[in-house]
């Protein structure tokens, strides 16, 4: 099977989901990750259409990329229009690129419905603007938009345009699922009737039927040679086809070595990096990269690849750079204690006493609304406890915690104020500190750090990253128990730990005190 080229499309199509806006500098930092990575081709934007792109192609100019071609994106001229004095065409000729890409109708209703013009005019419309790119001195990608869709529609036309884009010089045919509506034996069928043109074919899929990565897979069977998709799928409604997803399935189930074993090895960092640049949270579900791709819940489950890691996994996680999880619930067995201790460092005998304890300690407390699948380090704290000679950092002997509102003079207007107490015990000795703070939570962190920085002046650096609440129980309204969830991050590291109860304070309390407790006892209590 030949080689795939891909050619990734973050930066345009990807921009254009809902929530995405990358900066000039977001951009050429994700082009040089998208490079090291072995991308061969990546669509930098449309110049013309907005200043940013226009902007970013210019100072482009200077990204040094050791493989990967800067393409940029535009559209065939309008109708009734000479590709020559066209601006949109022209801005693309400005940028001086080695290739282009410009996109152009295949569908008739598009033709007639969106472009209001005759399918000759769109013919020659095509024809003309590869030809005047072709004179400039530029490979062309035609991407023949709505194409399945145009196929099914009308066929004959479908395959006119991209005959004219191919008598006009077009170097590949990407056919383009724009709707995304296409099923995987449409792709294929479409693909056949084109192949014949002798001319490289690509793939463009759109996900609104979650079957992007399916027929963009179809379409390498059927013989195309160019993928397009994004990182982590962004992309407009739906998005894209997900790169993420793709590239180790042709690496590792096809057998095409689009890249190397060692780039392979960053895909995780990669999908990471663009989701921490385009301010989304990473999705923690998502095939090959998500946290969760290649954890493990049922103690069944975890039963096997206890004694064979393959036996519940499709592949080794280390080769997209991902690690094998074993998450702690109510479901699991003993195996799961003790694969789960291991995997943290922490010797737990099989059957033994202690181990029997942890399990039943993790499911009477998830009986009670604590949730340890997504706390790693509360389960940790939880086992460290249940060792015979085990000795906290601290011990709480008891915290209050005050709200009050408070009226400033008269043209201040109000505020409140949160006080908390908090007296605890560090070896022998016995502490009692208060703090204010912006609200309960952060004045009972801060009193419990006021304490504690006395005898570990590290903890200086440990900082609540996130805080979430769940109500368990809605039909209880406020009397609710709820789950508290807390991130925290010494600025290297970051793990969650989980408190629950009826009153979020104390809730909050627990899972705070997990934080603190987990740092110090992996810090050796410094």
């Amino acid at each position: 099977m030949a080689n795939i080229q891909l050619y990734d499309t973050t930066l345009r199509d990807g921009a254009q989901r809902e929530g995405i806006s990358f900066s000039i500098e977001d951009k050429l930092k994700i082009a040089k990750k998208l490079d090291e990575f072995g991308i061969h081709f990546i669509e930098g934007g449309w110049p013309g259409a907005n200043p940013k792109d226009t902007e970013f192609f210019s100072r482009a100019r200077g990204l040094k990329l050791s493989q990967a071609i800067l393409v940029p994106f535009g559209s065939t001229c309008y109708p009734h229009s000479q590709a020559e004095n066209d601006p949109s065409i022209r801005a693309l000729v400005d940028v001086e690129p080695k290739m282009v890409t410009i996109v152009g109708k295949s569908w008739d209703l598009h033709v007639t419905q969106v472009l209001e013009t005759t399918l000759e005019e769109n013919l020659r419309m095509v024809s003309d603007s590869i030809r005047y790119l072709k004179s400039k001195g530029s490979a062309v990608f035609f991407d023949a938009e709505h194409f399945f869709d145009g196929y099914k529609g009308n066929a004959p036309y479908a395959l006119r345009v991209i005959e004219v884009a191919i008598e006009a010089g077009a170097d590949v045919i990407v056919l383009c699922d724009t709707n995304g509506g296409s099923l995987p034996q449409e792709v294929t069928a479409a693909i056949d009737a084109v192949k014949n043109y002798d001319i490289p074919l690509g793939i463009h899929a759109h996900n609104d039927m979650e079957l992007a990565v399916a027929n963009s897979l179809a379409a390498v069977r059927a013989g195309v040679v160019q993928i397009q998709g994004t990182i982590n799928g962004y992309g407009e409604r739906c998005g894209n086809a997900n790169l993420c997803s793709i590239i180790p399935t042709l690496k590792l189930k096809l057998g095409i070595d689009c890249i190397s074993d060692s780039q392979l090895a960053k895909l995780i960092e990669l999908a990471h990096y663009v989701s921490e640049v385009a301010n989304l949270s990473p999705d923690s579900h998502l095939p090959y990269v998500g946290s969760s791709a290649f954890g493990h819940k049922a103690g069944l489950h975890i039963s096997g690849i206890a004694k064979s890691e393959q036996s519940y996994q499709h592949i080794d996680p280390e080769r997209v750079g991902n690690l094998g999880r074993v998450l702690v619930s109510e479901l699991s067995g003993i195996s799961a204690v003790v694969y789960k201790a291991r995997q943290q460092g922490l010797d737990l005998v099989p059957h033994s006493e202690q181990a029997q304890y942890v399990l039943k300690q993790v499911k009477e407390l998830e009986n009670q609304g604590f949730q340890y699948d997504n706390a790693e380090a509360s389960f940790e704290v939880l086992i460290r406890r249940a060792q015979p000679d085990y000795q906290p950092p601290f011990e709480l002997i008891d915290f209050m915690v005050v709200v009050e509102k408070r009226r400033r003079p008269p043209t201040a207007g109000e505020e409140l104020l949160s006080e908390a107490m908090v007296k605890v015990r560090v070896g022998g000795e016995t502490i009692h500190t208060a703090a204010e703070g912006n609200g309960p939570v952060n004045a009972l962190d801060a009193a419990l750090r006021k304490a504690l920085i006395q005898f570990y002046p590290s903890l200086a650096v440990v900082e609540l990253a996130d805080y979430k609440v769940r109500i368990l129980e809605e039909s209880q309204g406020t009397a609710s128990r709820v789950r508290v969830l807390i991130e925290s991050s010494d600025g290297e590291h970051e793990w969650r730990t989980v408190g629950s109860s009826t009153n979020i304070i104390e809730a909050s309390w627990l899972a705070l005190a997990d934080s603190l407790e987990y740092w110090l006892l992996r810090r050796g209590s410094r």
